[in-house]
């Protein structure tokens, strides 16, 4: 899906670049894989603000996804491929041969009329999903199982794939987006292939508006505030912080403070850490 540039008919649109969806259906979503969504605004149960800077935006329905791909030995044919407003990737619409409608995400490649399976012996091709021990050493996967039976986990976004790299006993080597190298048991399962609108990471949105519609609100700099609203704030023109390392509002080190606690039971997992 190529990215388009547009005119420069106002200020917004000088420096708008869009995703082409020419190619997708242009239909309304499968009405029994749709749900409403309650905006929360980023509030607690208890009314109160733990995520700043969200609120507002479109009006969205949740498509409910099939990220366990668990309907085995049921062949399934592509009946449409659909924008989803709740996430960078597109998804693919199965019509199984039994009657059944399901959501999965559309890897890059995949087209209405394609035929799709999942289970623990099928053919390693484009959409399939199956264990990650069956999979040959090199391929490309997404949405992969960090649990037997849970659900994909991993390699989620638009244009996102990790590679099975080795194996050794009951765990593969998967190369994660981010570079990790982790052990992932051969139970897990995973879809072949890449996910699909590659060129989502090209979108620029020109303007503040259009964050608004997303949901985003606007993110003021700690050192633009009065210092009884950040530790950042105050002095006379541009001053700087005052502080060893940059502080949150709240006062707590960011920007680069680790976060991840020690002896995390998962480390024995992480067989080489992301690239800095």
């Amino acid at each position: 899906m190529p990215v388009k540039e547009h005119k420069p008919d106002t200020p917004g649109r000088r420096d708008y670049v869009s995703v082409d969806r020419s190619d997708l259906d242009d239909k309304a979503p499968e009405r029994s894989l749709v749900t409403g969504v309650k905006q929360k605004a980023g509030r607690n149960r208890d009314g109160r603000v733990t995520m700043r800077h969200r609120g507002g935006g479109h009006k969205r329905r949740l498509r409910i996804i099939d990220f366990k791909r668990d309907k085995d030995d049921v062949p399934a044919k592509v009946a449409a491929i659909e924008y989803d407003p709740g996430r960078s990737a597109n998804l693919a619409l199965l019509h199984y041969a039994d009657g059944e409608k399901r959501y999965i995400l559309a890897p890059d490649g995949l087209q209405a009329g394609d035929t799709v399976i999942s289970g623990e012996s099928v053919a390693p091709r484009l959409g399939n999903a199956l264990p990650l021990g069956r999979i040959p050493l090199g391929m490309i996967v997404h949405n992969v199982e960090l649990t037997p039976g849970r659900g994909g986990q991993l390699a989620r976004g638009a244009g996102a794939e990790a590679r099975v790299a080795a194996r050794e006993g009951n765990y593969v080597h998967l190369i994660l987006p981010s570079g990790e190298v982790r052990l992932v048991s051969t139970k897990c399962r995973g879809t072949i292939g890449r996910v699909g609108n590659i060129d989502h990471i090209n979108v620029v949105k020109g303007k503040a508006g259009r964050s608004r519609w997303e949901g985003r609100r606007p993110t003021v700099r700690g050192s633009a505030m009065n210092p009884v609203d950040h530790p950042h704030g105050g002095g006379e023109g541009k001053a700087p912080i005052g502080h060893p390392s940059p502080l949150s509002p709240w006062g707590k080190k960011t920007l680069g403070k680790k976060t991840r606690r020690k002896n995390n039971p998962s480390d024995k997992y992480i067989v080489r850490r992301r690239g800095r």
